[in-house]
């Protein structure tokens, strides 16, 4: 086991790049799976998640070759669909492969899937798109079978813009004869990643990145080389730091319009936050103000940041109100930083913090990917060390954070734990 252990920081200051989106990359990797020609991806992050996809890929019979950071993917022959149980349990994404199967090979054997314990998110969206393409679905208990000799175009109405249903969906129906139509689609970035990315495979799709998105289906599609986009919820983790801190800090290799509904928050707060050339800079000079934050689907306050909102919200002036609208179990992350000092008052899907609270180091505990993130940059703030354990979640979603922010002027150490057989954690320097 490993902890993080994060002294107070003097103000973060630098320059900083960021990775391409973990949340493009893992569709990208299970819609490699439409095609029987290679596929190159450049600049693929160093994250557990995307090792696992691979991994779950590899086990279908794909072969990768990884070159530095450039994964080459060959996808000719298939040995299975059955995707296996102990790899799909370890990340939610691990269902999208479900999509690029049954379109390509007209079966996929399925467990649910896993990933971080937010709250509840069910796949029964996904089924139905699917199904309204011509797919039969059958519980098995331990796993889902589903199965269509030929996909055929229809239109498709979610209920929710849901992101994993409408990329499961659109990667179903590039392949589908005839055309289909997704309403009330998820907008994301990474939608239009993903369609960008089909796109330079030969598919056909038009309106991605809005409510409606059409697909005319084709018959096969061929290989291509591509890169994703850059990453907004690391770009946002990076803002939120640079602001607890009272920092001064620019993001290379960040798209300003996607941190539109980050940067606007931050601004209601009293940040700096502008564009300078390539780069989005932010600087932070006197104690933030408090805001009312409300989670929605894009182009709203994406839920990923929610976190990061918090934990401003327990350094900055006022009472600030914190509304998740997406997953009910957002807000574990309020009793950990409790144990820090701040002062949160959780009802439902609302957490009023009373701000411009003295915070203090604690051992603490990463419930998730977006609060072991924002847990490292509460420890920034607060005085003494912060020790927080837990940090597998956040290897998930974040390469080399600790040495990103020691690179800015934090000093973050990794450390090694062992349990005492009080059950207490002891830790021993690297």
């Amino acid at each position: 086991m490993k902890m993080l252990c994060v002294p107070q920081s003097p103000p973060l200051q630098g320059e900083v790049r960021i990775n391409t989106s973990k949340n493009s990359m893992l569709p990208i990797l299970a819609a490699c799976l439409l095609t029987k020609d290679e596929v190159i991806l450049h600049d693929v992050p160093c994250l557990t998640d995307v090792r696992w996809m691979g991994r779950l890929l590899q086990a279908l019979g794909v072969r990768i070759t990884r070159q530095e950071r450039t994964w080459v993917i060959g996808c000719t022959a298939l040995r299975t669909t059955n995707a296996p149980p102990d790899l799909v349990q370890r990340l939610r994404a691990s269902f999208l492969v479900t999509g690029p199967l049954l379109a390509r090979c007209g079966k996929v054997t399925i467990p649910f899937p896993g990933g971080c314990s937010i709250g509840s998110r069910p796949v029964d969206m996904h089924l139905k798109g699917l199904c309204v393409l011509g797919a039969r679905s059958r519980d098995r208990g331990f796993a889902l079978e589903m199965e269509s000799p030929q996909l055929r175009g229809d239109t498709v109405y979610l209920d929710y813009p849901s992101v994993g249903a409408t990329e499961n969906i659109l990667m179903a129906a590039v392949l589908a004869k005839g055309n289909t139509c997704i309403v009330n689609a998820a907008r994301e970035p990474e939608i239009e990643d993903l369609a960008r990315f089909l796109c330079a495979m030969g598919a056909h799709i038009e309106g991605a990145g809005s409510g409606v998105i059409t697909i005319e289906g084709v018959k096969e599609l061929h290989g291509c080389a591509y890169t994703a986009i850059s990453d907004r919820i690391e770009a946002g983790t990076f803002l939120y730091a640079a602001a607890v801190t009272g920092g001064d800090i620019a993001l290379r290799n960040a798209c300003a319009a996607h941190m539109r509904p980050v940067t606007a928050k931050l601004r209601e707060s009293g940040v700096d936050v502008w564009q300078d050339g390539d780069l989005i800079r932010l600087r932070s000079t006197a104690p933030c103000a408090a805001v009312q934050v409300k989670t929605m689907p894009y182009p709203g306050f994406p839920t990923d940041m929610q976190p990061l909102a918090l934990t401003l919200a327990t350094v900055s002036r006022g009472v600030s109100v914190i509304t998740e609208t997406v997953f009910e179990n957002r807000f574990l992350l309020a009793g950990e930083l409790k144990r820090m000092g701040a002062l949160i008052q959780v009802q439902d899907r609302c957490a009023v913090v009373q701000g411009a609270r003295a915070l203090w180091g604690a051992r603490v505990s990463a419930t998730d990917l977006r609060a072991g993130a924002a847990l490292v940059v509460a420890g920034l703030a607060a005085a003494g060390e912060t020790q927080v354990l837990g940090i597998e979640h956040i290897t998930r979603g974040y390469e080399n954070l600790p040495y990103k922010l020691n690179a800015l002027g934090a000093d973050i150490k990794i450390i090694d734990t062992h349990i005492d057989h009080n059950n207490t954690a002891q830790s021993r320097g690297r």
